[in-house]
């Protein structure tokens, strides 16, 4: 089990598979560490991190189309690093971090304030992941 360290909170352990799968599948997103920042303080809408406004706000290093940006998303909260935000009325189109995701932007901000760029392996494995529904 991985265990990354934390004063903000009482800290979950996570086995080491499904903080590699994590990891590797943030640094294959095309988000980068604002975007997770920002909605470890407070929800972001899809709207605000599609297109343009995703470029101009920090979140993405290019514009990514509303489908690209909502599959990514989806497949960060399949892996257990986001969460949908849910009001009275429902299930919201605005994102969260959940621990696990609190964690490891937490290292990343320790260790250079940067997300680390995905190898071709680490692109192949997630992609192979997605596919294979996290069984790898």
């Amino acid at each position: 089990m991985t265990f990354i360290p934390s004063e903000a909170f009482k800290s979950i352990s996570y086995p080491d598979r499904t903080v590699k799968r994590a990891d590797r599948a943030i640094r294959c997103s095309p988000f980068q560490l604002h975007f997770f920042k920002t909605i470890r303080d407070h929800s972001v809408f899809l709207t605000a991190i599609a297109s343009n406004s995703g470029v101009e706000s920090g979140y993405t290093r290019s514009p990514v189309a509303e489908l690209a940006a909502e599959n990514s998303l989806l497949w960060l909260i399949q892996v257990g690093v986001l969460r949908r935000e849910v009001d009275g009325q429902g299930i919201t189109d605005s994102f969260r971090l959940t621990p696990l995701g609190r964690q490891l932007v937490e290292k990343w901000e320790q260790e250079g304030n940067k997300v680390p760029d995905a190898s071709l392996c680490d692109r192949i494995g997630n992609t192979f992941s997605r596919g294979l529904g996290l069984f790898l």
